[in-house]
C-alpha cells in the first residue's frame, strides 16, 4: 500500500501570552515505504507523535492531504475512516490502553470483537497464541491488565496492533517499558513484519533501534528530514 503525506501540517490553538498558535507539525512531505521499516527519532516534545497520528489516521491535519493509494483518508466520513483503520493500519500507542474488563487474549482480539471480519474465530485465536509466544506472555492469556506489569501491557498492546496482519504498523516508543532481552525481540518482530511486506514507521529514543531501520528519519521542532 503506498502511503504518502503532501504538506501536512498540525497547529494548535492555545491560550497563552503572545502567540496562541503552535506550530506542532510544520509541513511535511513523506512517503512511506512498502515493506521497509521507518525510524524516526527527535527530543521530547519535537512533533514526533503527533505527526505519528495524523498519519494513522488518528489526529486530522491541520492543511495537506494523506493518501493510502492515492484515496485521502481524512475525506472519509468516521465510520468509514474507523473500519479502515481496523482492517489496514495497527498502532502501538505510547502509555498503556488496554481495556481493564476484558483479559489479555481478550485485549489482543479486541479489533475482531467490533469488526468481526470473514476470518474463523479458530484462525484468530492461533494467530493471537503465536503471537504471544513470540512476545513471551503466552501464559498470560487469561490475566487480566490490572495483574500485568508495564512491559508484558507494553507487549499486549503489540500483539494487538499486529493482529489483523495490517498493511502497516505505526509503533510509538514500542520498547517503552522493556527490559533489553524484550527490547530485542520487539525489534526483531518489526523486522521480520517489514521484511514480509508490511510498512513499519516507528518512533522510538532507542538507539539500537537504528540497527534494524531501512530508513530513518528526524524530527526537530516540528520539522522532518532525513536523518
Amino acid at each position: 500500500m503506498r502511503i504518502a503525506s503532501k504538506g501536512i501540517t498540525k497547529e494548535f490553538i492555545r491560550s497563552s501570552k503572545g502567540t496562541n498558535r503552535l506550530v506542532a507539525v510544520a509541513p511535511a512531505d513523506l512517503e512511506i515505504a512498502e515493506g521497509k521499516l521507518t525510524l524516526l527519532m527527535g527530543r521530547s516534545g519535537s512533533g514526533k507523535s503527533t505527526l505519528l497520528n495524523m498519519l494513522a489516521g488518528l489526529l486530522t491535519p491541520t492543511s495537506g492531504t494523506l493518501t493510502y493509494d492515492g484515496s485521502d483518508i481524512y475525506a472519509m466520513n468516521d465510520d468509514a475512516l474507523s473500519l479502515f483503520r481496523c482492517e489496514h493500519i495497527g498502532v502501538i500507542p505510547q502509555g498503556q490502553t488496554a481495556v481493564h474488563s476484558l483479559n489479555v487474549l481478550e485485549n489482543i482480539c479486541l479489533s475482531y470483537m467490533i469488526y468481526p471480519g470473514n476470518e474463523s474465530r479458530e484462525a484468530v485465536r492461533s494467530r493471537a497464541e503465536t503471537l504471544m509466544k513470540k512476545l513471551g506472555i503466552a501464559e498470560l492469556e487469561n490475566a487480566m491488565p490490572s495483574e500485568l506489569s508495564g512491559g508484558e501491557l507494553r507487549r499486549m498492546a503489540i500483539a494487538r496492533a499486529m493482529i489483523r496482519e495490517p498493511d502497516i504498523i505505526f509503533a510509538d516508543e514500542p520498547t517503552c517499558d522493556l527490559d533489553d532481552e524484550n527490547t530485542l525481540i520487539v525489534l526483531d518482530i518489526l523486522k521480520e513484519a517489514a521484511q514480509s511486506g508490511t510498512s513499519v514507521f516507528m518512533v522510538t529514543h532507542e538507539k539500537d533501534a537504528e540497527n534494524f531501520a531501512d530508513i530513518s528519519l528526524e524530527m526537530s521542532s516540528g520539522t522532518l528530514s532525513e536523518s
